[in-house]
């Protein structure tokens, strides 16, 4: 839990902490544009990676309360949506410090899924562009898509039933159905 704890510290807490450092500057020039980074783990499940993607959930959840919180003062809080990125990020993950061995096989599969994924992600550079755009549209969007894996997660959770969402989530991640 402490884990978690600290997970949350940095990936929700601390937005919370630097947007509440600076609100009071932009409430008083009456302009603004608050980027959070989330994730398309704001959007779907990513087994393995239960907390992590909860502290993007909860991104999305902060940002867009905080978008209608703060119009009327002439400040825009919008969120950018990367998909998988070819960063280290497989590398940096958060791992139990004490994992459970029920799971090691699965965790050590999905781990392996994960390198491969990213691999094949797209170039930082589209992150980049996406969080420029946000920060600078004249008409700022709630949400900005950062890659082609972005906009489809973003549909197939939009549009799609549940349950084939769930399936094809469930095909992704190589699970049984």
């Amino acid at each position: 839990m402490a884990q978690a704890q600290r997970l949350f510290d940095v990936n929700v807490f601390g937005v919370a902490r630097v947007v509440n450092a600076v609100l009071p500057i932009m409430r008083k020039q009456k302009s603004g544009r608050i980027v959070n980074m989330s994730s398309i783990l704001g959007l779907i499940p990513s087994p393995y990676n239960a907390f992590y993607a909860s502290t993007k959930h909860a991104i999305e959840s902060y940002t867009e309360s905080l978008d209608h919180e703060v119009r009327a003062f002439g400040i825009r809080a919008v969120l950018v949506e990367p998909g998988v990125t070819r960063t280290s990020f497989e590398e940096n993950l958060t791992r139990a410090d004490e994992p459970l061995p029920a799971y090691a096989a699965e965790r050590a599969r999905s781990e392996s899924l994960m390198r491969k994924w990213v691999e094949a992600g797209d170039p930082p550079q589209v992150v980049a562009d996406t969080v420029v755009k946000a920060a600078t549209a004249s008409k700022p969007k709630l949400r900005y898509s950062a890659g082609n894996q972005s906009h489809q997660v973003r549909s197939l959770r939009r549009f799609m039933p549940e349950r084939l969402v769930d399936s094809i989530l469930r095909k992704f991640n190589e699970f049984p159905a």
